[in-house]
């Protein structure tokens, strides 16, 4: 019998992705099902248990989050808190109900600890409190790797979970106020080359980033986490969480970040940094020894590479994107 494979979160950033490549692969032992917040409040028990009913997956795959950046979650810690713990236990004693066969659940490099030693790795998870900034998600996720022990040890359930760091990609979130560094800068370069600053030269132009820019960060391509999240599920028969991350040597500062969005775009101005703003968390690098064992073949796409097709998608989707 056919996989019946149900994403939840499937209309954001990594379900459009995964989307993409299941599209060009067309397996024929499965069938996808990917839905948003239109198709069930995941917060609602009965909302999410009638989405269930309906689908009958096999497999299911846990995007489903409330999610925003660094600013946005200081001032709604207890927000992020409450509906992720909410969305996640739903869904994972929904998956139990209806005996689903195997669940990947998405958490986020955030759980890891503020206070540790680097590089981090699955092991480290719940060594210590993760940042002050977003210490309401990050709870709420490590919850899912607390949740899919128990339910294993008491029912032997194969709910497992991939930690990936900052994603990246087509279909980002490019509000101004709810965006994560990636998207945040993407939309914020548009809005400084077309519309601010229009009394100036583009050479006189300049672009601020919140922070010094000297925090360091690991991100990944919507489209590199869409084919290991599939790889996972078909490959990957462990509880154990698994970093789905590019190698350390990758970790660049926001600075550079910043400069490759410029080069994207053909920014001809100058970049400045507003150190008044936070930082947030200095690095939190992590290591994909794990996932370089067990996939050791699988490559990254370049970071450039993908900054400029993320541009490129956000320059001919403008109207979408910006909503």
């Amino acid at each position: 019998m056919a996989k019946v494979v149900l994403v939840t979160g499937g209309t954001g950033l990594v379900g459009k992705a995964i989307q993409s490549v299941i599209k060009e692969e067309k397996p024929a032992d499965e069938e996808w099902i990917f839905v948003g917040t239109k198709d069930a409040d995941l917060t609602n028990l009965e909302s999410a248990r009638a989405l269930f009913d309906r689908t009958r997956p096999t497999h299911v795959i846990h995007l489903a989050a409330m999610v925003g950046g660094l600013y946005d979650h200081l001032q709604k810690n207890l927000s992020y808190l409450r509906s992720n713990i909410y969305i996640n236990d739903h869904v994972l004693l929904l998956s139990h109900e209806h005996k689903v066969q195997k669940v990947v659940s998405c958490l986020s490099s955030c759980i890891f600890p503020d206070k540790t030693s680097y590089p981090i790795d699955e092991t480290m998870i719940h060594n210590g409190p993760p940042h002050d900034s977003n210490f309401g998600y990050g709870y709420a996720k490590r919850l899912i790797d607390i949740t899919n022990r128990a339910y294993h040890l008491q029912y032997g359930s194969m709910f497992t979970s991939v930690v990936p760091c900052n994603i990246f990609g087509p279909h980002d979130n490019f509000h101004p106020n709810h965006s994560h560094a990636v998207p945040g800068l993407i939309q914020r370069m548009h809005a400084t080359i077309n519309f601010d600053q229009s009394d100036k030269s583009p050479e006189d132009k300049v672009f601020t980033v919140m922070g010094t820019g000297k925090p360091l960060r690991q991100f990944i391509y919507s489209i590199d986490l869409a084919k290991l999240i599939i790889w996972v599920l078909r490959n990957y028969d462990s509880i154990e969480p698994i970093s789905l991350i590019p190698d350390e040597s990758e970790e660049i500062t926001i600075a550079q970040l910043a400069e490759s969005i410029a080069r994207a775009f053909e920014f001809k101005g100058r970049i400045e940094f507003d150190t008044s703003k936070s930082d947030g968390q200095h690095k939190k690098t992590a290591s994909n020894a794990k996932l370089r064992r067990l996939y050791p073949d699988f490559r990254f796409t370049d970071f450039d590479i993908a900054i400029q097709q993320t541009v490129q998608w956000y320059q001919n989707n403008y109207e979408i994107a910006r909503k």
